[in-house]
């Protein structure tokens, strides 16, 4: 997808931030917008929002595989992930996650275990990016019950995590599991029954929908304590408290929709675009190197690294190509990126390292511009660090 600010051509490659919002998602939330009634009140424009946002529900529940009843409305997936692990986790019982979460769980986890830090528990992380599953079964040895929240697909890398095996091991000990699907949802086909996991969270604006609404899948029977964040006016059966944000669930209904369809046939087309990306950037450029595993992982997410040249110079040189350095939540962030540390990069290659996201509105073209546009920035940026280093 091409942006035009301040009248320069950018080619968009950084859907794992945020997607653009599909045609359909945008109509559904400015129709929406242009309708008033809260969906907690009794009169017809409250009944009319209610009934959209029902349906709004249905559309999401259609794409996770569930029941409309076991979703639950939030903010986005940050909010999403809150819930879960705070309704999930009890003291003295142990919490299992991994290195290369998203802050959302990672810091959330860290809050929570706080006083007992013996309870969260880290699993490693093998260089490909694959979480290592096999020190479960010596977690639960100790301890039984608890929570495992372990991430569908990465955010930096797109590794597709092992969540079958987590699932079975978590099951076995009478542990809940959850997952923060966000990257995978829209974009890989996901069925939470075949999942078998007990909480799954998700943001609409990953898959083409509006910014600043989610949702926590929680599987009808799951034994959850009932420990909402936000208590109020008992909004989504007492577990998300507040006036409902009808726009922004109808334009995610929309979005799930549009996603659903022939999504197959559009990850082995992004698949495709990913590759020749890659190969592009590595038959051209000398030295660099693709980060992760790449028959495990999400259609559209490289992972990058250019060794010896900082990713912010590099971007600073293509203002043409929208990409990151690697998650936008961290960045500002003075340290480099923690899933790649956790993988075994050294601080300065993940300083050099840049992560390309495609998407369903990427183009062939915009592949073959974002590859020359690399090329040329990474040369660049090589001569003046070169000249600098240079002897007077």
């Amino acid at each position: 997808m091409t942006n035009e600010p301040n009248g320069a051509a950018v080619s968009y490659f950084d859907y794992n931030a945020t997607a653009p919002i599909r045609p359909e998602a945008l109509a559904a939330v400015v129709e929406a917008m242009q309708a008033v009634g809260n969906a907690s009140s009794m009169h017809q424009p409250g009944r009319q929002a209610a009934y959209r946002v029902d349906a709004a529900r249905r559309q999401l529940a259609d794409l996770l595989g569930c029941s409309p009843g076991e979703i639950i409305f939030t903010s986005g997936a940050t909010e999403a992930n809150n819930l879960a692990l705070r309704a999930a986790f009890t003291a003295g019982s142990p919490l299992v996650t991994s290195p290369v979460e998203h802050p959302a769980v990672l810091e959330t986890a860290r809050t929570l275990t706080a006083e007992s830090p013996k309870d969260l528990v880290l699993l490693p992380v093998a260089a490909d990016g694959l979480v290592d599953l096999d020190p479960l079964d010596q977690v639960f040895a100790a301890r039984r019950g608890g929570v495992v929240s372990l991430m569908a697909a990465n955010n930096e890398t797109g590794v597709l995590a092992n969540l079958r095996i987590a699932v079975k091991a978590a099951r076995e000990a009478g542990a809940l599991i959850h997952t923060d699907a966000t990257q995978i949802i829209g974009r890989l086909p996901v069925d939470v029954t075949d999942l078998d996991v007990d909480l799954l969270s998700l943001s609409a604006h990953k898959f083409g929908g509006p910014q600043g609404i989610g949702a926590l899948y929680v599987r009808r029977g799951a034994p959850l304590p009932h420990r909402p964040l936000l208590v109020g006016g008992g909004q989504e059966r007492g577990w998300r408290a507040g006036t409902l944000n009808v726009a922004g669930i109808i334009g995610m209904g929309a979005a799930a929709e549009a996603a659903a369809r022939g999504l197959g046939e559009e990850a082995e087309r992004i698949a495709a675009m990913r590759d020749r990306l890659e190969q592009l950037v590595t038959s051209a450029i000398p030295d660099c190197r693709v980060n992760g595993r790449r028959d495990q992982r999400l259609p559209g997410v490289a992972s990058v690294t250019f060794p010896g040249v900082p990713a912010d110079a590099v971007l600073a040189a293509m203002p043409d190509i929208a990409a990151s350095e690697g998650s936008a939540c961290a960045s500002g962030a003075p340290t480099p990126s923690h899933v790649l540390l956790a993988m075994g990069l050294s601080r300065a290659d993940a300083d050099s390292t840049i992560r390309f996201s495609l998407g369903y509105a990427t183009t062939d073209a915009e592949i073959e511009h974002a590859a020359h546009a690399v090329k040329r920035a990474v040369t660049q940026v090589r001569a003046v660090l070169a000249e600098a280093d240079a002897p007077r």
